[in-house]
């Protein structure tokens, strides 16, 4: 799934040896998963369009995750995650990867968290999106209609039945533990996804941790050229709740940053009064009624 290269591309490309990029390379089916590359360390030649002096600078860039094809080696998608930043220099050099990207039909997913990181949580993320794209490339190849990848049903961690590729489940049982610890308010942790036309998807979750209280992750995803094998704000909302969760944990000996409840439905609200910018309707009317 995701762009098909050319045999131009696929000039432009270098195979990644199986033991290139920091730490251990993670084999997954019939690929491999490198991280900590550097963008001139998969590319044969500076792509037309940049200067000698982009290509300088963007070549240093690094891509967090690697995606390469086992047999080859040739890289067929990357993973980038990156904290918010309103810095021009950032943006800049995020723009100029993306444009590189795109000159060598490489597909770009870029993931913007305060929490996600790429080493931590990197891994579990590419593997998920890894699974995600073979599932629906074996649903398209089938005359019989397949659940999606997200909504397939299984045994979950807490011994109930539910979406065994919610990536936030695990959190999702752990909000009841500390709910029934009293660590928390309320036992649910919420969400929403918004998709910003020509922008990214956007999804937020909450955790009610002190009556009137909350706990909110935002994360962002940006997707060029590439299927997930998900619907990618659903797959944001999910990552929001696994940002939530990842803070849930140490709830105990790092006091969080709260919001009050009544800031969080503002801004919600505020979703809804740019809805001519989404794509698709505001689904989340009744939270504002809060």
């Amino acid at each position: 799934m995701g762009t098909t290269m050319t045999a131009d591309h696929d000039r432009a490309l270098s195979p990644v040896p199986p033991e290139a990029g920091r730490g251990p390379v993670l084999v997954r089916a019939a690929q491999r998963v490198h991280a900590g590359l550097r963008l001139g360390e998969i590319v044969r030649r500076r792509p037309p369009g940049l200067t000698a002096s982009q290509w300088n600078t963007a070549s240093r860039a690094v891509l967090d995750h690697v995606v390469c094809s086992a047999a080859s080696g040739l890289p067929e998608f990357a993973v980038e995650f990156r904290s918010p930043s309103t810095d021009a220099t950032t943006r800049r050099a995020e723009r100029t990867t993306q444009a590189v990207a795109a000159a060598i039909g490489l597909p770009l997913l870029r993931i913007v968290s305060a929490t996600l990181r790429d080493t931590g949580h990197g891994p579990r993320i590419v593997s998920y999106v890894v699974d995600a794209r073979r599932y629906a490339i074996g649903a398209a190849g089938s005359d019989v209609p397949a659940v999606g990848f997200r909504d397939i049903v299984g045994r979950l961690p807490d011994g109930r039945e539910g979406a065994v590729n919610d990536l936030g489940a695990l959190a999702r049982a752990e909000a009841v533990e500390a709910y029934v610890a009293r660590r928390l308010t309320d036992p649910i942790l919420r969400g929403l996804h918004v998709r910003w036309r020509g922008g990214p998807v956007e999804g937020w979750s909450w955790a009610e941790v002190r009556p009137g209280e909350v706990l909110v992750e935002r994360v962002s995803v940006r997707v060029f050229d590439l299927c997930c094998g998900v619907d990618p704000a659903r797959f944001a909302e999910d990552l929001a709740v696994l940002a939530v969760g990842e803070r849930l944990r140490t709830i105990e000996t790092d006091t969080p940053s709260l919001l009050p409840r009544g800031d969080l439905l503002t801004d919600i609200r505020r979703l809804r009064d740019r809805h001519e910018e989404l794509v698709g309707d505001f689904a989340y009317e009744h939270l504002c009624q809060e």
